[in-house]
């Protein structure tokens, strides 16, 4: 299918028909001292019929324009401004709603008018002239393209021009000049068509002063050295591959040239001063160059590869791609006394060499394939730091970004591929956090594709890729989806039906899958019997945006979930079992088995003789307190895992008892399970010295990985509370004492950095320390004494590497203490030791001024904290000072923001913005107003956190929206971005183009700009479907608030500690944000009115066939009973845990059996999978008793036509529950969900439940159960009765369970008449009436959201069978509709007939 679109696919004519550029000439004179830049360019375009050719072309005063050496007549319409007055144009602007509607406008209308040309050239000629032309063209033509078309009119159009006032896409400073490749900016500084489609060769020409160098892409041809006093230099270069005009880049200062030791063809430069960290910084590269070479098995794509470190004053971005090189900022290089910047650095550089091959050399065909140029640039990268900084930090790096992900991918503005996503958001989707997110998911989803063929067959297609583009007789260097789609099934052996499924599920739709799962092991059986609950993080408004396809499909993908089957890995006593069972489509309860290998029984008799302790427990005496069912006592299971080599972009929350966590900690060499282990270690509810322990023991293993390490550290400061006597803080100083310490004197000895991973964790020991609340959430003082013990005692004399990362994590852990009465008096001490800092580090300024902006960040937090004690306006003018111009940049924007947090914590948002616009009108330099426009982003995401009601003034609404349509916004489109986006925030509106319906991109142009674009002839107006609008935008909003560890590596800030990201990412894990917030409180409501269960609202709005209301509810029929399967192991239980007392949930439940409840869920939480809702609560309480269904022996049947699904269920009717709990910080399990205290799970009983399916008529599929299913019941029973009689006739223990055996049958004969003629009843009466809930319970009942499943076709009714009393609520049927479908949950197994 692929083949007969390459022909298509290599002609680079737009679809418009419009001109093409063949060849482009440029030759610039560059004044440096006049700030002056002139010259012209030549370009070879084919002639659309009509005879007039648009470029694009801005800030340029255009001189004279030639056609074949003639004058010609052209129009030039440049970039106009608004010189009205604000107060009349924006007079209906009043309120945050009304400035982001014209936010709105006013952006798109500047984005839809840089689209259009705006140099109008007249490339017509008289006609006898043309005559002639006509004539000779084919002859000319064949000197140059062989066999050209005589149809084709080429013409060679040449534009004089100049630039006296460069203001963006090119930039001087001092002596300095350069590019940057912000989106459509190449117009700025030569004409040309500035759009990714248009592709071709260069031929390249700058004269410059002779003391000067000027790089450029392409390969130095040569330098010509002029006769004029004082003589100028002209370098000329050739470039031979198309590359589009944005990839086109020049760099003109005083450079030091220091050509790499290992590959001729790779130059660094950069200005004399760094020089030194330059050596340093570049000496791995031509490992990352030789790397990519054997990768791909082919050559570098270009001549030469040239990096440039400018100053990051001049850097809109820390990375400028060109062709064949790359603009860095100065501020990532290092010395070799830096050991914190070196891997940031290193990776920065070995993406850029990526891009190259993926984004410059090789295109994206249209702007829905991006994502993959971007996805395999990520992929390349990631295989460099896999080889050269090891496995351990590729697959951390790797894991914290898909968490990241699956935090932020819930709306449409995160799909990598459609036309709604891209077309209209025209580029904007790569700027800011979305743009990350997409970066981050484009790599997760190519490694997934990896995965799946295989690494090897992976490399086979990049290769391929690469080779293909190598082929001298393809004109356009490109590739599209639909291409790496046919290589994924030709190259990589993937089935069709899967790529068909992958790709509109993961690149054409948004979300990632969440997996909540539990297990319990059938002793009996020697199995596990997993549960698993798929839900998606997609939020339902954005359904209907994922795909580009009509709604059926929609409907098809979001019921179908994701392709494949996820492995589960399972560690037991013999060994390690990969299980890849679980299917990611389906349904989204999903029952499995899993056969155990390990025997338990043989083994359980030689533990005492040998005293093995193979389940990996320790002997203090916490063990007895743990989950016994997880030892290898009762059972072989050590650790279980789901998707253990992230084949998945999924969000997996898997439930087992605190043992097996621990084991998986100790035991397990992956980073990824040490880091998912230490993470629900520190979620647990109760931290046992056991967890405290285990933690402190990885923590003192310098043989794990360093970034594990600090998170266990930072657990460990979570888990120090006065319940476990701060265990957590005494191990935290006594491992530093221990590490840095003279055992002695008792004091900190001289700073030795040689161990570069010890020097990590202890770095962020500090800061971990800092952490620390006592019950009254104040510091305590021996946390505050020791960080000021640190700080006192610094000697870093005899130590070769630099200190002032380590300083600088030591002042930040400042900042995070709170301070009570009694720690009040130690501050004093602290802001001595921050003066003596600042002082320091003005003298001799530390690197990138990281210490003194540490320093003015900590005395910040302070003083808001502190806000009653010390007055703000002496914090204001000790901090004022920094912002002069002479500072450091990094000083500068730091105390920028320090005085923005100030004003909009003392007087609210309005007086930070007015304050904003004054501060980004000051800042001289481009990337600190964008950091400035980040912060303030950042501000008005926190007002809507604290649901802070401050009003903004129309005159802040005004001046925002001045600036964003001023020239400081055209100059700088990240920051434009950001205007926009702080504009949507105040409006509490997601900050994205995405979703923004089309009839509202209405054009503000004056009359006189609106008939000169109706004269253009070349204006393009875009075709593609309007965009829905999300009704929900709080979510986004939070996800945004909870991504801030992710935000600082966007807005490009100063390094930091390192040991602060990885707590910051990991703190943010660990919030689990609600996938969806439901619209009603559970509210108590007396026995005779169960409560209705509203769901979400349904995008697709249907015909309700439940009630009148529109909203779909759900009635609720419960009926529980003993199931005789687990009947025998009820006084077992009650009397182990009369004995053992009140445990964690873990520790109850059946001896013969692990029992773990279902993933957590916060009360209230729904989970959201397509179009489907699924409210993961199963109870039902009353005042006497209580009810909690739970994930357990799931029994999935192989018969095709059977489908049973099997709840367990704990009941206690001993205990009075009268009020639920709002916030519960329970831990993960159904039972926590149900705000169900430890009390009320002693004496549990295994329950089972088995779900059968109705048809759409109200009639129960299993309602007649078959012979052949009652007879098999039937043999089982008899087969465990003869089992359990076996040597104990005249137990006490077995006499009690038989009678109690008997006394349920007769029960059952009873219920199952009374459940026959209930069924016969609902469908004879539920077509003709609606029939009100009919309750008969022994004792009040309170309700509580159940689980089931709700789809638009579905409505679920749950029967289950309490021994006190009965509930059946029958469901409620519209008027004029049929009887609504309903599930009924039944203790026996049903046969489930098709209809």
């Amino acid at each position: 299918m692929a083949k007969p679109r390459k022909p298509k696919n290599e002609d680079p004519k737009p679809e418009n028909s419009g001109a093409v550029v063949h060849h482009q000439k440029l030759c610039l004179s560059i004044d440096m001292e006049k700030r002056l830049v002139y010259g012209y360019t030549e370009l070879e375009i084919a002639v659309p019929e009509i005879g007039i050719v648009g470029l694009h072309a801005e800030n340029l005063g255009i001189e004279s324009v030639f056609v074949d050496g003639e004058p010609t007549e052209f129009e030039y319409y440049p970039h106009q401004y608004h010189q009205l007055d604000d107060e009349k144009r924006w007079s209906s602007v009043t309120s945050p709603s009304s400035a982001a509607d014209a936010a709105v406008s006013v952006y798109l209308s500047s984005l839809e008018k840089e689209l259009v040309p705006n140099l109008l050239i007249n490339c017509c000629k008289p006609f006898k002239t043309e005559t002639e032309q006509s004539q000779e063209q084919p002859v000319a033509e064949n000197g140059v393209h062989s066999t050209a078309e005589p149809k084709q009119n080429v013409r060679t159009v040449r534009i004089d021009y100049c630039i006296e006032k460069a203001e963006t896409g090119i930039h001087f400073r001092d002596n300095v000049l350069h590019t940057d490749n912000q989106i459509r900016r190449a117009r700025c500084w030569f004409p040309c068509i500035d759009d990714n489609s248009q592709q071709c060769c260069y031929d390249l020409e700058f004269t410059v002063a002779h003391n000067l160098v000027a790089v450029s892409t392409g390969s130095l041809l040569y330098q010509v050295l002029s006769k004029d006093n004082p003589p100028r230099k002209t370098y000329v270069y050739k470039l031979d591959v198309p590359v589009a005009a944005r990839w086109i880049s020049l760099a003109v200062a005083p450079f030091e040239v220091l050509p790499d030791h290992q590959f001729g063809l790779i130059s660094h430069m950069c200005l004399p001063a760094n020089l030194a960290k330059m050596q340093h910084t570049v000496e791995f590269f031509h490992n990352a160059f030789s790397c990519y070479k054997d990768y791909l098995s082919v050559e570098f794509p270009f001549d030469s590869y040239k990096q440039v470190f400018v100053e990051p004053e001049m850097a809109v971005s820390s990375l400028s791609l060109g062709a064949s090189m790359s603009i860095f900022s100065s501020q990532v290089l290092y010395d070799e006394k830096v050991i914190d910047q070196t891997i940031d650095t290193r990776v920065k550089l070995a993406y850029a060499l990526a891009r190259q091959w993926f984004g410059v050399y090789i295109t994206p065909e249209s702007p829905n394939d991006e994502w993959l140029l971007e996805g395999l640039a990520g992929s390349l990268a990631d295989f460099f730091i896999k080889k050269h900084l090891g496995n351990n930090e590729a697959r951390y790096q790797r894991y914290k970004a898909n968490c990241a992900v699956c935090k932020v991918d819930n709306s449409g503005a995160t799909v990598l591929s459609c036309s709604a996503s891209c077309k209209d958001l025209y580029g904007t989707q790569c700027i800011g956090l979305y743009g990350k997110i997409r970066s981050w998911k484009s790599v997760a989803v190519v490694q997934m594709l990896e995965k799946q063929m295989g690494p090897e067959s992976f490399r086979r297609i990049l290769q391929t890729i690469v080779t293909r583009a190598q082929d001298k007789t393809r004109s356009v260097k490109t590739l599209s989806t639909k291409e790496f789609r046919h290589f994924a099934n030709k190259v990589g052996n993937l089935e069709r039906p899967f790529l068909k499924d992958f790709f509109p599920r993961w690149v054409g739709s948004c979300g990632c899958p969440v997996l909540r799962m539990g297990f319990s092991y059938n002793k009996r059986k020697n199995m596990i019997e997993l549960a698993v609950l798929r839900g998606c993080t997609a939020l339902q408004t954005s359904s209907t945006a994922v795909l580009d396809v009509n709604p059926d499909t929609e409907n098809r993908d979001g019921d179908s979930g994701w392709p494949g089957m996820m492995s589960i890995r399972v560690y037991e006593l013999d060994g390690m079992y990969d299980h890849p069972i679980l299917p990611m489509a389906g349904e989204a309860w999903q029952l499995l088995e899993i056969q155990c290998h390990s025997r338990l029984a043989a083994r359980r008799f030689q533990k005492p003789k040998k005293s093995l302790k193979l389940d990996g427990s320790d002997d203090n005496g916490d063990v007895p307190s743990m989950d016994m069912r997880s030892s290898s006592t009762e059972s072989p299971l050590l650790w279980i895992r789901a998707d253990p080599d992230m084949e998945y972009l999924a969000e997996n929350h898997f439930n087992q008892p605190v043992q097996m966590w621990i084991n998986q900690l100790e035991k397990d060499k992956d980073v990824i399970a040490q880091a998912q282990a230490i993470a629900a270690l520190e979620s647990s509810p109760q931290l046992s010295f056991s967890v405290v322990n285990a933690l402190n023991s990885f923590l003192t293993d310098s043989k794990a990985f360093w970034r594990v390490r600090i998170e266990a550290a930072f657990a460990l400061a979570n888990s120090s509370s006065e319940e476990t006597d701060f265990s957590g803080l005494l191990h935290l100083v006594k491992f530093y004492k221990s590490r840095r310490f003279d055992p002695d004197i008792g004091l900190p000895k001289p700073n030795d950095f040689h161990d570069f991973a010890e020097y990590f964790v202890l770095e962020a020991i500090p800061h971990a320390v800092a952490t620390i609340r006592a019950a009254d959430k104040k510091s305590p003082r021996e946390a505050i004494e020791f960080v000021l013990q640190l700080l006192k005692y610094n000697d870093n004399t005899g130590n070769p590497y630099s200190d002032v990362f380590w300083l600088s994590a030591l002042v930040q852990s400042i900042g995070e203490f709170e301070f009570g009465q009694q720690s009040i008096l130690l501050l004093s001490s602290l802001l001595k030791r921050i003066d003596r800092l600042l002082q320091f580090d003005s003298l001799m300024p530390s690197y990138n001024g990281i210490l003194t902006v540490s320093c003015i960040r900590t005395l910040t937090q302070i003083a808001l904290k502190l806000s009653g004690f010390i007055p703000l306006d002496r914090v204001y003018e000790l901090v004022k000072p920094f912002r002069d111009l002479k500072a450091i940049w990094q000083v500068r924007i730091e105390a920028s923001r320090a005085l923005l947090d100030l004003e909009f914590h003392c007087k609210g948002i309005d007086a930070a913005l007015l304050l904003f616009t004054k501060y980004v009108q000051e800042e001289p330099s481009l990337r600190g107003k964008l950091k400035l426009g980040t912060h303030v982003m950042r501000l008005c995401q926190m007002r809507d956190v604290l649901n802070s009601n401050d009003e903004i003034t129309s005159q802040t609404l005004v001046s925002l929206l001045s600036l964003l349509e001023g020239r400081m916004a055209f100059n700088n489109v990240f920051l434009r971005h950001y205007l926009f986006c702080i504009l949507q925030i105040l409006a509490k509106r997601p900050p994205t183009l995405h979703g923004i319906p089309r009839e509202s991109r209405t054009l503000h142009m004056s009359l006189t700009e609106a008939s000169n674009y109706q004269r253009n002839l070349f204006v393009l107006d875009s075709e593609s479907k309007p965009l829905e609008l999300p009704s929900s935008t709080q979510n986004l909003t939070q996800d945004m608030t909870m991504a801030e560890a992710l935000r600082d590596s966007l807005d490009e800030a100063p390094k930091e500690p390192t040991c602060e990201a990885p707590n910051e990412t990991h703190i943010e894990a660990l919030k689990e944000a609600p996938l969806e917030t439901p619209k009603e409180d559970l509210t108590e409501f007396p026995p005779e009115a169960p409560p209705p269960i509203e769901a979400p609202n349904e995008i697709f709005k249907e015909a309700d066939t439940v009630s009148n209301s529109h909203e779909r509810k759900r009635l609720i029929k419960i009926k529980v009973k003993q199931s005789s399967a687990t009947s025998r192991a009820d006084t077992d239980n009650q009397m182990v845990e009369r004995s053992l007392g009140g445990r964690n949930e873990n520790d109850h439940g059946a001896t013969s059996s692990v029992s773990v409840d279902a993933p957590q869920k916060n009360f209230g939480e729904t989970v959201s999978i397509g179009n489907h809702n699924i409210e993961e609560v199963n109870s039902c309480h009353d005042h006497g008793s209580r009810m909690t269904a739970s994930i357990g022996s799931a029994k999935v049947l192989s018969d095709g036509d059977e489908l049973v699904k099997e709840l367990q269920c704990t009941a206690d009717s001993s205990v009075v529950y009268s009020q639920p709990q709002a916030d519960d910080p329970s831990p993960s399990s159904i039972i926590q969900d149900n705000n169900i205290d430890a009390d009320a799970r002693r004496f549990a009983s295994l329950q089972t439940l088995s779900v059968t399916r109705f048809d759409l008529d109200g009639e129960s599929f299993g309602k007649v159960v078959s012979a052949r299913g009652k007879e098999k019941h039937r043999d089982k029973d008899k087969k465990r009765k003869r089992e359990s009689h076996k040597g104990q006739p005249n137990d006490p223990e077995y006499l009690e369970r038989k009678r109690l055996k008997k006394e349920k049958k007769r029960k059952e004969k009873e219920l199952a008449k009374r459940l026959s003629d209930d069924a016969k009843r609902s469908s004879i009466d539920l077509s003709c009436k609606k029939d009100e809930p009919e309750v008969d319970v022994a004792k009040h009942l309170k309700s509580v959201e159940p689980s089931g499943y709700n789809s638009i076709s579905e409505i679920g009714r749950i029967d289950t069978k309490p021994e006190i009393g009965r509930i059946d609520t029958k469901p409620v049927a519209s008027e004029g509709t049929s009887g609504a479908p309903k599930i009924r949950i039944k203790i026996k197994n049903r046969m489930i007939n098709k209809s």
